[in-house]
């Protein structure tokens, strides 16, 4: 056989195998890609739920700090229940409701000599969160206290604290509170038991 024939039949099939090795590593990179995207849009990490859920605490504080009802009852499912210890309020429109009632009012001091105050403001703030994950449900336990300024000389003051236990549920991609249950242990028919809460 003629040599420049050889070197051209050589020539031919390392291009074809080149061309087959390089649809074959596109296929496997299309499919590889294909599955990465379904599993990714399926599949929710614990640090991702995890993050989503403390945010979702966290805005509940703002929203109970600043009084913005409704960013506060829009961290609850629409049947999500609250129970701050006078029983269960259920669904976003009685929450909504029964809070709306409650009275805004500031302590006003007594001594006259005392020189104009800026209005007193509180704080809560969580710690100690412990949440366990189960699908679509989550169920959180956490620590709460709350600072407050309300007196003449406006300093800081540790008031109140107790904890909560939360059932969450995943809603739209994010969570929300089916139900929250508040423990204060400044009243004793509000306060928790001895046993230990944590999951």
């Amino acid at each position: 056989m003629n040599p420049q024939t050889v070197i051209l039949k050589v020539s031919r099939l390392k291009s074809i195998y080149a061309a087959v090795t390089a649809g074959t590593i596109l296929i496997c990179l299309a499919l590889t890609g294909c599955r990465q995207g379904s599993v990714t849009s399926e599949a929710h990490s614990y640090a991702e739920d995890r993050a989503l859920i403390e945010d979702l605490q966290a805005r509940y504080m703002f929203a109970l700090d600043f009084g913005d009802l409704d960013k506060y009852v829009a961290t609850f499912t629409e049947d999500g229940i609250l129970d701050i210890g006078e029983g269960e309020w259920r669904s976003r429109d009685t929450i909504r409701k029964v809070l709306s009632s409650i009275p805004q009012q500031e302590e006003i001091p007594d001594d006259l000599d005392t020189p104009e105050l800026h209005s007193a403001t509180g704080r809560h703030c969580i710690a100690n969160i412990v949440i366990k994950i189960e699908g679509d449900t989550a169920y959180g336990r956490a620590y709460w206290f709350h600072m407050s300024d309300n007196n003449p000389q406006r300093s800081a003051t540790l008031d109140s604290y107790g904890h909560y236990e939360d059932v969450m549920v995943r809603v739209d991609g994010g969570w929300l509170f089916s139900k929250r249950k508040i423990y204060n242990e400044q009243v004793s028919s509000w306060a928790a038991s001895a046993n230990n809460p944590s999951l």
